[in-house]
């Protein structure tokens, strides 16, 4: 059956083929100047694999019309595409998360993006072999992906939605115990205060920032008279906050802060630390001089930790250390805490 000018066409190409009926319509016409004759101009929505099917595709995009060039991006196109837009606006710390949560996905690269279904992601969380927090943020990159391919009509259905993590939490391939720093570690840490390395072991320890935070503080940032820094990027809310430089470790701040580079931690030449070279060339030769196998995070769980044993109450502590979601609305609301307080707190330890 003709369907009515205007509609588009169906039709079914020769050979063995899966999805053997091209979806066509036709967009305007054009003069070919060789033959003086008029050509049509027309798109191709698709294939389907039956008559049926492709006159369905037909009747949605006349209802529903969207760019059909926009429907062929990849996966990693997409990926592109919401990077460019999401990376300057964030951290680099996060920037380097949602990286890392992308090389997971590999084997979607060169998938069309709205062909995509839910078992080709949850095979992906299934399959990467990564702990529980990492592929929440494995699908929180998803999450995002989707909602920029929804806003740009590349696709019509978000399946990230559905991916299940769950199931994954009690299982983590790469678990590690976050184990405080013993009273004696500490001691064998400050036994070698002079050790630059060593020093910024005891400057996380002794404020409670996570190893990006400081990483990434600018000199700007620190306001070495009033003994405090202001975290201004942080991978959650609460985690952008004033925090305290400890009378312990306050010379350690001052040295760096002297230097009068554009980063507070810095390398030899100036420049600013990375993660991956913060632990290879700093924190591992620490470690190993004290026998231990901490990872940074721990000397957060031991900020907490030493806090607590001095009964510096859960407000402040959650003040200090920026805990994610741990604020209550009443102490978000009536607590309005001054530099000198979380002094006075952090000074106990």
């Amino acid at each position: 059956m003709r369907l009515a000018n205007g509609i588009g066409t169906v039709y079914k190409l020769s050979g063995k083929r899966r999805n053997p009926y091209i979806v066509r319509k036709t967009v305007g016409w054009e003069i070919d100047t060789k033959t003086e004759t008029v050509k049509q101009k027309f798109i191709t929505i698709g294939y389907a694999p039956t008559r049926a099917k492709g006159l369905e595709m037909l009747m949605n995009y006349n209802q529903n019309p969207y760019d059909v060039n926009a429907t062929k991006t990849t996966f990693s196109e997409v990926y592109e595409k919401w990077s460019a837009e999401k990376f300057p606006t964030i951290s680099n710390s996060n920037v380097n998360g949602y990286k890392a949560s992308y090389s997971c996905c590999e084997i979607l690269y060169n998938r069309i993006f709205k062909d995509l279904k839910l078992s080709d992601l949850q095979y992906v969380i299934d399959s990467c072999g990564k702990n529980y927090p990492t592929l929440r943020k494995l699908k929180v990159l998803f999450n995002q992906l989707y909602n920029y391919a929804m806003k740009y009509e590349i696709c019509n259905k978000d399946y990230s939605e559905y991916i299940d993590i769950a199931k994954h939490k009690e299982k983590n391939p790469n678990k590690t115990n976050r184990t405080p720093f013993s009273e004696e570690e500490i001691k064998l840490l400050w036994i070698q205060k002079n050790n630059e390395f060593v020093q910024i072991v005891l400057m996380l320890i002794y404020s409670g920032v996570r190893v990006s935070e400081l990483l990434d503080l600018k000199r700007e940032n620190v306001n070495i008279e009033e003994h405090c820094f202001g975290v201004v990027a942080s991978k959650t809310n609460n985690g952008i906050r004033k925090v305290p430089i400890a009378d312990k470790v306050y010379n350690f701040y001052k040295n760096w802060y002297n230097d009068g580079k554009k980063y507070l931690l810095h390398t030899a030449d100036g420049k600013k630390l990375t993660y991956r070279n913060y632990y290879d060339s700093y924190w591992k030769p620490v470690m190993e001089l004290i026998n231990s196998n901490h990872k940074p995070h721990d000397t957060r769980h031991t900020c907490i930790s030493l806090l607590s044993e001095k009964e510096v109450s859960p407000t402040l502590i959650k003040k200090i250390v920026g805990h994610s979601g741990a604020m209550s609305l009443t102490e978000k609301v009536y607590t309005h805490t001054n530099v000198r307080e979380l002094l006075d707190a952090i000074n106990k330890i």
